[in-house]
């Protein structure tokens, strides 16, 4: 079974996810994971010098550490962060539509890298992390198009300013790597997190 070790972690522990997104709420709903929900307000600010892969490392693990301070002892959060890298620069979401046009335009026609860090933690104890990459090439697309979309309200709230799995899709000729790692929730990656979650506890 794909998720093996997630389920049997659910046996045992409940499980929450630490995250506002939409899209990792309906990833782990649809991959028939039990869980419930609550969202972390931490501030989410790169580090001077800090690598963009591991500053989503981090801010995945300090978002699951907030979620717990309201949760019951035995739950385990699942802390998560996704960040759009374009040649060492970190794309987070933008400010406001203006600022969606502008990235939008530096991705047109190139490739960039999308990662998705991942953190399970059991009150303010990390049990494990890790994080998953995948290589997203962009169509090139004219201003017009690009406005017509960040007119949309879509790319407003994710970070690189696009969803690959609504109405963004026209933008992207093609991934190398996970769908679900790009959308927000890569399962692989969490299933092997549980697995080494449960050796811990």
């Amino acid at each position: 079974m794909m998720l093996d070790a997630l389920l049997r972690l659910t046996d045992h522990y409940p499980l929450v996810l630490g995250s506002a997104s939409p899209r990792r709420n309906q990833l782990l709903r649809e991959a028939g994971i039990s869980f419930r929900k609550e969202v972390s307000n931490i501030e989410e600010q790169l580090r001077p010098g800090e690598d963009p892969f591991a500053f989503a490392q981090r801010v995945a693990t300090e978002k699951a550490i907030a979620v717990a301070t309201s949760c019951y002892p035995n739950e385990i959060v699942i802390g998560g962060d996704t960040v759009v890298v374009l040649r060492g620069q970190l794309l987070g979401k933008p400010k406001d539509p203006s600022d969606a046009i502008r990235i939008l335009e530096l991705l047109s026609g190139k490739q960039h890298t999308v990662g998705t860090a991942l953190a399970l933690t059991l009150g303010d104890n990390l049990l494990a992390s890790g994080i998953e990459t995948t290589r997203v090439f962009f169509n090139p697309v004219s201003r017009d198009q690009i406005v017509e979309y960040v007119a949309s309200g879509e790319p407003l709230d994710k970070a690189g300013a696009y969803g690959i799995q609504g109405m963004g899709a026209f933008l992207v000729d093609r991934i190398e790597g996970n769908l679900d790692t790009v959308i927000g929730l890569p399962l692989m990656l969490l299933n092997d997190l549980a697995r080494e979650t449960r050796r811990q506890i």
